[in-house]
């Protein structure tokens, strides 16, 4: 068994000003998408700084969308009872899963104001992602959340209020979602595919990895077992984007390879 580190949530303290590691995550998140689509912003026929423009949509979806989402499909009941906690963002909670939604409403948007294919533009973004969605677990971890279920392995971790070791499931998804996907989607993304592979790719291989690591994730305590004892509201809502992803690789296989010019540095490279 490991000793879960103690660290301080709050990064920066001035004053009564506070910043917070797990805000922090997300900026880290930002830039690494805004530094990887600056080096690829050619193949889109857009300016570097375009891609400040659609980081901006971006964040709109990112934040709108986790939120709308979390108290949807995590709090229903609770925001029945108290509407106004929709707007209570100091309480916590996000989803990936609204977040995922917010994205692509924002992306449909950019996609419009530009003159862009909407899956030509998921495409570009699909790579981009997974760095912020592995920050935001390590802003998880540092905040002791989403501890998994309980554990005798060696790495398993006594989470603070906690007197059982549990799996360091955040950890898991850091590895997964962030590490392993980008990884994939990076070297993948790196010649011209067939429109809509790599947006599917990116459905198909996070709805896996989510749907895996939520055997060892403890259920979101308010909800429990979706039903059979082991179905989560996790695992819910990667289903579908594990059957989206698989219809949009078919899909693909019959659209025209996107072979807009890579930018020097990365054609060079």
């Amino acid at each position: 068994m490991l000793d879960y580190p103690q660290i301080d949530p709050v990064a920066i303290a001035l004053g009564p000003v506070k910043v917070y590691w797990y805000g922090l995550m997300y900026v880290v998140g930002f830039i690494a998408a805004w530094w990887l689509g600056r080096l690829r912003a050619a193949r889109l026929g857009l300016k570097p700084d375009d891609i400040g423009d659609m980081l901006f949509y971006g964040a709109l979806g990112v934040v709108l969308g986790g939120r709308i989402g979390y108290v949807l499909f995590y709090g229903f009941e609770r925001l029945l009872a108290d509407p106004l906690w929709l707007f209570q963002v100091w309480d916590g909670g996000m989803s990936f899963h609204g977040g995922l939604i917010g994205v692509l409403i924002a992306t449909l948007l950019f996609a419009r104001k530009h003159r862009l294919g909407f899956f030509q533009t998921t495409d570009f973004i699909a790579p981009l992602v997974p760095i912020g969605l592995g920050a935001g677990r390590i802003g998880n971890f540092i905040n002791a959340e989403l501890p998994g279920r309980v554990s005798d392995l060696p790495w398993a971790m006594v989470f603070p209020g906690g007197s059982q070791p549990r799996h360091p499931s955040s950890l898991y998804e850091f590895a997964l979602e962030g590490v392993v996907l980008f990884a994939i989607l990076w070297t993948v993304s790196r010649t011209p595919r067939r429109r809509g592979m790599i947006s599917g790719l990116f459905l198909v291989l996070y709805g896996i990895f989510r749907f895996a690591v939520e055997f060892v994730r403890r259920p979101d305590p308010q909800l429990g077992f979706i039903a059979f004892d082991w179905l989560t509201m996790g695992m819910l809502l990667s289903l579908p984007m594990i059957l989206a992803g698989l219809a949009l690789l078919a899909w693909a296989r019959s659209q025209p390879v996107d072979g807009d010019k890579l930018e020097a540095r990365e054609a060079t490279s």
